[in-house]
């Protein structure tokens, strides 16, 4: 493979990686800070209980998220210093008060985990509370930067000199609103199916004692309304992310949605693939009108195909089946939260088949994630910044970058098996039972 396509695998795999360790990183303060205000508000053990063993597993995540989050850093200024040098001149503004985040995060984490005897509850709550709150924040200001390279604002560039710096107009970039709430409220759905994965694991094991079943039954029911209320958001934001891409990045709804021709009442369609030659999507169900209802609310808007814009300018027509994938992981996730909530409220219990099938959510939500974060950047070729730097422009010409990146590839292998490994020894060693025994709370 050439420099510029290692590159994009070695980038890719470095942020695939870090990307399942950061989303947790979101979503599972949010839970701890839930379990911790019920836990305050019903003054029920369990919640607090729940928070302590969650922030034991978010303990052991940041271990691998923050490394890894290193090494992506490092990545962008070995692999693209092209795009390195427009960065550093307009968008550094975010990276840096993320370095702010990121300390609130790691300072309020110690004083919760190390301290949290020593607290009253609302210091707790307030602690917890500023670790979620540097958890989100962190991962709104890495998305503007994201945000910014899919419509860049606050400077031009003149016979290859940089000018008109507007670092908050290149902060408040067109889409930033949109691509972060969309982030935030993925991370914290990940988070919420994560528990719910573990949580009807643990109920189809074996025979448990009745106390320690009520305990995982509260979790996974917390976790399923929290997953069920942001699959719900994710899709409603999904909605204003269409209208951005109709706005402001035509060929990237296009290339999704198999679009060659621009028209009125544009179909959306399901499932299938794209065939470049002859310009149709073989094996889909198309819905009519829908395309157009997405972009603009109405059946009648005009949607913009390929055929409008150059071939070199295409995304890969591939980016379909990411989008498909997304969006259908999604629709699943709402699909087994709301059959699960209804089957509960209809018998008052679970039956092991319906728990077997919450046990894969916290994986699909995780899928889901990381086919976004494709989809979104592999719409955005030929384009590192949109419109302005091709990504060829952008990479580095050095050569050994396949080396680095089987070595990199072999790096993550081993740091997911060990961190399973150690996530795994740890409460196994530390099992649930033993601290409700104790009557154990924060």
């Amino acid at each position: 493979m050439d420099t510029v396509t290692m590159s994009r695998a070695l980038m890719g795999s470095s942020l695939g990686f870090h990307i399942i360790f950061a989303t947790l990183g979101v979503g599972i303060p949010f839970m701890i800070l839930l379990a911790e205000l019920i836990h305050y508000v019903k003054k029920d053990a369990d919640f607090g209980l729940m928070a302590k063993r969650w922030t034991r597993a978010q303990a052991i995540l940041l271990g691998v998220a923050i490394p890894s989050g290193t090494i992506v850093g490092v990545m962008l200024a070995l692999l693209w210093p092209g795009f390195m040098e427009i960065v550093g001149e307009v968008i550094a503004l975010p990276f840096q008060i993320e370095i702010w985040a990121f300390f609130l995060e790691a300072l309020f984490m110690a004083i919760y985990v190390y301290a949290a005897d020593r607290l009253t509850p609302v210091m707790r709550i307030i602690s917890v509370g500023f670790v979620a709150l540097g958890a989100s924040a962190s991962a709104v200001l890495i998305t503007d930067a994201h945000a910014w390279m899919n419509t860049p604002r606050g400077f031009r560039i003149e016979n290859g000199q940089i000018l008109d710096v507007n670092p908050w107009a290149a902060v408040f970039n067109p889409s930033v609103w949109t691509t972060a709430s969309h982030v935030l409220l993925s991370a914290y759905m990940t988070g919420a199916f994560a528990v719910v994965s573990i949580a009807a694991y643990k109920l189809l094991r074996g025979q448990r004692e009745e106390r320690e079943r009520k305990f995982h039954q509260k979790a996974l029911f917390l976790a399923l309304f929290v997953g069920l209320a942001m699959s719900l958001g994710t899709a409603f934001n999904g909605h204003a992310t269409a209208q951005m891409l109709h706005e402001y990045q035509p060929e990237k709804l296009a290339a999704a949605e198999g679009l060659f021709e621009t028209q009125a009442y544009a179909p959306l369609a399901i499932g299938g693939w794209v065939d470049g030659e002859s310009q149709r999507i073989i094996g889909a169900i198309h819905l009519p009108g829908m395309l157009s209802f997405l972009a603009g609310n109405r059946l009648d808007t005009v949607v913009k195909g390929l055929n409008e814009f150059p071939r070199e300018h295409w995304p890969p027509l591939h980016v379909h089946v990411l989008f498909n994938l997304m969006v259908g992981i999604g629709s699943l996730l709402i699909f087994i939260a709301v059959f699960a909530l209804f089957v509960q409220w209809l018998r008052k219990r679970l039956n092991p088949w319906m728990l077997r099938m919450l046990v894969p959510t916290g994986g699909l939500a995780i899928l889901g994630i990381e086919t976004g974060w494709i989809f979104s950047c592999t719409g955005r070729q030929p384009w590192t910044i949109y419109h302005v730097q091709y990504t060829h422009e952008a990479a580095t010409t050095a050569d050994n970058v396949g080396t680095l990146f089987f070595l990199f590839l072999s790096l993550y292998l081993f740091l997911l098996v060990v961190t399973g490994f150690f996530m795994r020894l740890y409460f196994r060693k530390f099992p649930v039972s033993v601290d409700l025994q104790k009557g154990e709370i924060l």
